[in-house]
């Protein structure tokens, strides 16, 4: 098992009763469908809905149902980490619900009402984002989320950001392997 995987997974899965999930950037993943219709075919939705046509799909968000020590968690965590392709969440909430409330921050409006895409499953997005949020922001963006995790600007860094008492609380984990 990787370095980083032993590092990592401790953290992830240490939240009994909850579901880790994985939100992955298809546009950061060159191979990434492979992967999810694969032999391992995790539980994963693609975040957009509709019929998407195949140069939107290649590009777009998935929704990763992660297992500890399967094969597919083991590839995105070796391999991803420290190359921006997506932020965990861990959450006691089942996959339908969970991509319900993510959905809801695909697209964001601009002050002079134009849509814009939100990339917020961009780790380097999502680590400015969250301090920028007041209370209410939060308490809407967390919604059944327990904690968001994430690699660091130095990728031997774990982000884990928590929501308690109407406040973010930023943790800052050096990932020592196990």
């Amino acid at each position: 098992m990787d370095k980083i995987v032993e590092a990592v997974s401790p953290i992830l899965f240490k939240e009994e009763g909850a579901s880790v999930y994985a939100i992955l950037d298809g546009g950061s993943i060159p191979d990434l469908l492979d992967k999810l219709y694969g032999a391992q075919r995790p539980e994963f939705e693609c975040l957009y809905t509709g019929e998407i046509k195949p140069d939107l799909a290649e590009v777009a968000p998935y929704l990763v149902r992660l297992e500890p020590k399967s094969e597919f968690t083991e590839w995105v965590i070796g391999q991803g980490w420290g190359k921006h392709w997506g932020v965990f969440v861990v959450a006691p909430v089942d996959f339908l619900a969970m991509r319900h409330h993510l959905r809801r921050f695909l697209m964001v409006h601009g002050s002079d009402g134009k849509s814009f895409y939100f990339r917020y499953y961009d780790p380097r997005v999502l680590r400015t984002y969250l301090p920028s949020c007041n209370s209410g922001e939060l308490t809407e963006f967390f919604g059944p989320v327990k904690t968001w995790v994430q690699e660091g600007e130095d990728p031997a860094a774990l982000l884990r950001f928590d929501f308690a008492d109407g406040k973010l609380v930023t943790h800052k984990d050096e990932l020592k392997p196990a």
